[in-house]
């Protein structure tokens, strides 16, 4: 039987259709709000590591704001290039991986077809039916199939780094308002402790969303190391902030 699958050139034309369309998959919005979520701690932990050591040094309100703002402007372009370069790194990947599949399937397409079945048998599936339904899916769509089982992702789901940059780009300094605000509107007796307080309350939720987010059963852990990374934050800033207090 000839299979036929479609050439990467004509696979590439089609998936910038649909990016023009404008239509995500889950797993493409997943990652934007990942990339947002994680923006957005990002930005609660630099600035607050920030605004606590220039208040742990300084009660001037002013030089507190502007090194806040200072921080926000440099994270939030530094997390937007760094989401931009990191998603492009692993679409450039996908992309090798795809057209290495490409090959092997016009070369030897019998192996690609043996090493899906083997997958399939390598989960105690029933022979029988694990002929059937590689049979089926190779039939239908051999290049998404063994890409799937080979490299583990879905050729149809790459991530826009575009997107996910300008996810960072927005969510950061988003994130980076609460510490300025509660440093800049507390009074100057509880400024750090008001600051620290909120912040924290802003970690848990942050830290909660992404272990959904990246479907971690260990939730309670995953808000704990976020929050204990903050803490740690603000501690060594404060310290830094106190040896050189005016």
């Amino acid at each position: 039987m000839h299979y036929i699958f479609p050439v990467y050139n004509d696979y590439k034309q089609r998936r910038e259709e649909e990016k023009m369309a404008k239509q995500m998959s889950l797993a493409q919005k997943i990652n934007v709000l990942r990339a947002s979520v994680m923006g957005a701690n990002d930005g609660i932990i630099s600035v607050a590591g920030i605004v606590i050591g220039v208040a742990a040094a300084t009660a001037d309100a002013y030089a507190i704001l502007i090194a806040g703002l200072s921080g926000s402007l440099a994270g939030m372009i530094s997390m937007c290039m760094g989401e931009y370069v990191s998603v492009s790194t692993q679409k450039d990947s996908q992309q090798r991986a795809i057209l290495d599949e490409q090959k092997r399937l016009a070369n030897n397409f019998q192996a690609e077809f043996d090493y899906v079945k083997q997958k399939y048998l390598a989960q105690e599936i029933d022979p029988a039916l694990a002929q059937q339904a590689t049979q089926e899916l190779m039939s239908n769509d051999p290049l998404t199939t063994v890409v799937q089982e080979r490299y583990g992702f879905n050729p149809q789901d790459f991530t826009s780094p575009y997107a996910a940059a300008i996810a960072s780009f927005i969510a950061f300094p988003l994130g980076s308002i609460l510490p300025m605000v509660a440093v800049t509107m507390a009074p100057p007796a509880l400024r750090i402790g008001v600051t620290m307080l909120a912040v924290l309350v802003a970690l848990v939720l942050t830290g909660y969303l992404a272990a959904v987010l990246g479907d971690d059963p260990a939730r309670g852990k995953a808000v704990l190391r976020n929050v204990a990374a903050g803490l740690l934050t603000m501690m060594v800033t404060f310290v830094i902030g106190q040896l050189f207090h005016a």
